[in-house]
């Protein structure tokens, strides 16, 4: 006996998503398409059954008794189709794209990849360079590294957080010599990225170092642009550790006043309740790796010897003391 022909699958996927997010907007979102093509569906899978599923006005639809039954028995059944295709794929190679802040891969990940790559053969990684707020109801990347403050989280989102993040002043060694008083270090041009204009007032905020305001102030549009800046020579830089580790073990930069705690870390991020062997097996080794990550080095410029960290604030003037 043959099974009576289904209404369109896009339909059943457009209804169940309104019925998830109790709205059209948030499903439209979640499926690339337009309001009106969600409203549209649900709609036509109305008149295919031939019972109403949504009731009210029509910016505050609720559903019938019949749509809740509906929606709880599609949300099950893609749930086990979304399982299912998880399942085939791990039997099989498996491509992941990972969203991730470009410096934080050139300088970090990429140079310890291939320890992954060699402990998971099957699982193939693509990276795109990105530093903009995530969203999987729109992205389409499996997971995204980024810069997390606390308390910042989603209910969509899976956080997991795996690398401390510490920052402060980096130049090239010529920049800094011996004996270099701290006012002349005030003097100093100040480089910043574009993508964190205010690094140098956070790191202020961190030590309570104030200085006065920047005789020559030079932007870049990327960390890894401002980094090379400053290897040049072409300024002082604030800039996190792990983006400079390994120039600073090269010795073209160091780090006159070491590095300062934040609050906020690097976390990997993925869509609450996806499941998916080698997206798990990704997050994993990203925390094995942070927590063998070296940790920031002692202060190397003026005054190395005797002091831990930035140099106290001169609570009478703007420059430090």
């Amino acid at each position: 006996m043959s099974r009576p022909v289904p209404p369109p699958l896009n339909a059943l996927r457009a209804f169940e998503a309104f019925a998830r997010h109790g709205g059209m907007t948030a499903a439209a979102a979640e499926l690339c398409v337009t309001h009106g093509a969600v409203s549209r569906q649900v709609r036509a899978l109305q008149e295919t059954l031939g019972a109403p599923l949504v009731v009210g006005p029509r910016h505050r639809l609720t559903l019938t008794p019949a749509g809740a039954e509906l929606a709880s028995r599609l949300s099950l059944a893609f749930s086990t189709i979304d399982e299912a295709v998880s399942a085939a794929r791990a039997r099989e190679r498996r491509e992941i794209e990972i969203s991730c802040l470009g410096t934080f891969g050139l300088k970090w990940l990429i140079p310890r990849l291939s320890g992954f790559l060699a402990a998971h053969p099957q699982v193939k990684v693509r990276f795109s360079e990105s530093h903009a707020p995530v969203d999987f109801a729109r992205d389409r990347f499996d997971g995204a590294i980024r810069i997390v403050n606390p308390g910042q989280t989603s209910s969509r989102q899976e956080v997991t957080p795996f690398l401390p993040q510490h920052q402060g002043p980096v130049a090239a060694p010529g920049l800094l010599p011996p004996g270099l008083t701290l006012e002349a270090f005030a003097r100093l041009p100040r480089l910043h990225a574009a993508t964190f204009a205010e690094s140098w007032r956070v790191w202020s905020e961190l030590t309570g170092v104030h200085l006065p305001p920047a005789e020559v102030d030079r932007e870049f549009a990327h960390n890894h642009s401002m980094i090379e800046a400053a290897a040049s020579g072409m300024g002082v830089a604030i800039a996190p550790w792990v983006f400079v580790e390994p120039d600073i073990a090269a010795g073209r930069l160091i780090a006159p006043y070491g590095f300062a705690l934040r609050p906020s870390q690097f976390a990997f991020l993925r869509p609450t309740g996806r499941k998916d062997a080698a997206v798990d097996a990704f997050r994993d080794w990203l925390v094995a790796e942070g927590a063998v990550s070296p940790p920031p080095t002692p202060s190397t410029g003026p005054d190395a010897g005797t002091r831990r960290g930035p140099p106290p604030a001169d609570r009478t003037s703007t420059a430090p003391g």
